[in-house]
This record gives C-alpha cells, structure tokens and sequence, in this order.
C-alpha cells in the first residue's frame, strides 16, 4: 500500500568502500563550491546547491551500497545548471529537449574538470560522466541510480511545486507527467517510493495512484 510519508526517522550512514576518503570530500567541496555560485535561491540557499544536498540526501536513505561514482555522479547532476537557461533555446518542445541535452553534457564536463582537480583518474571520471551525462539508462547501472535518486527527490521535493506553477495542466497531462517519471524508474525505486521511502504531496496523491496504477 502506497502511503504519504518516509517511514525511516533517520538517514543512515552510508558505507560506501571509497578508495581515498580525502579525494572524495574535495570532488564534493569543489562540486559545493561551483554550485554555491548560484545567483537563484531555494529555502535561502544557492538553489543547485540545495538539490545536490538532497540528492546526496536521497541515494544515502535510498541506496546506502551505492558506488563511488553513483555518489559523485548525484552531488554533480544540475552543476552550474544556471549558466545555461533556458530561455537560450527555443520554447518549443524541439527546444525543451536540445535545452536538457545541451545540459548533460555541460554537467558532465563541469563534473570531469572539477574531478580531475580533485585527483581522480580519467577511469573514474569516465564513469561519472556517463551517468551524468545519461548515457546507458537502464543498462549502465551508475546512470539509473542517478536516475533513480533523480526521480525520487523531483516526487518528495519538487513536484507539488511543479504543480502548483502549472495551473493550466489538466488531470491527463499530469498523468502523462507522473507515468513517465514512473516509467524511467527502476522496480526497487518504485518499491521504495511506493512503499514509504519518501513524502509524496498529499495534494496530488489521487493523480499519482491513478498514474501508477495503484
């Protein structure tokens, strides 16, 4: 049975085998440094430096096994997403979509310099960029934890939000919304989503047991 709220009270600790503790924190202070430069704000902080905390957040209540690059790769995955707006491209769906490929691999290139400062070598990097750069969903498992972890903070922290500045949309574009964001999942984030892992917005819980057929 679906319900509205995370059942764990506490994040655990993440055991994470990291093959050098001190060059993991600096990738992640220097991904934190980038993203405090944004000019937006969410809660009173750079906005992308809120969602990579919660990313990291998410993938340690969610996946605390995850690997070192799923890791790294979530902490990077909207770096200085600001510097590329939207409003550069089309408002067209045509644009929408060269706007969010264009930002995969602003992301990851951000990702790979930044890691490379930070002392990684260019087997790790590689795998980093992959998954930020989305290649391989479904097949390459770094790039679905990221897009797993993804999903699961867009539902807990995002969608209601989403919802409310879209007063036009009607019941079935929502459920065009909620099921492709479902449909990207895999089988152990739904189980997780749906079985209390995160906060689902009361609001909107009709619509989305409609869309996940629940």
């Amino acid at each position: 049975m679906i319900t509205s709220r995370s059942t764990p009270t506490t994040v655990r600790e993440a055991i994470v085998n990291l093959q050098d503790q001190q060059r993991f924190d600096r990738a992640i202070a220097l991904f934190d440094a980038a993203n405090a430069e944004d000019p937006n704000r969410d809660q009173g902080q750079p906005k992308e430096l809120l969602y990579a905390m919660r990313m990291t957040e998410m993938i340690g209540r969610f996946a605390p096994e995850a690997s070192e690059a799923a890791r790294l790769a979530v902490r990077a995955q909207h770096i200085r997403r600001w510097t590329v707006p939207r409003s550069d491209y089309p408002m067209t769906k045509e644009g929408y979509i060269s706007w969010r490929t264009g930002l995969y691999k602003v992301h990851a290139e951000a990702a790979g310099e930044l890691m490379r400062q930070a002392g990684y070598d260019e087997g790790m990097i590689g795998q980093v960029k992959a998954a930020v750069g989305k290649r391989g969903l479904k097949v390459n498992p770094d790039t679905q934890m990221l897009e797993d972890v993804t999903d699961l903070v867009f539902i807990e922290h995002y969608l209601l939000g989403f919802a409310l500045g879209k007063p036009d949309y009607d019941e079935a574009r929502w459920l065009d919304i909620i099921g492709k964001t479902w449909g990207k999942m895999s089988q152990r984030a739904r189980a997780f989503a749906s079985g209390g892992g995160i906060r689902l917005p009361e609001p909107l819980m009709p619509v989305i047991l409609k869309a996940i057929n629940l």
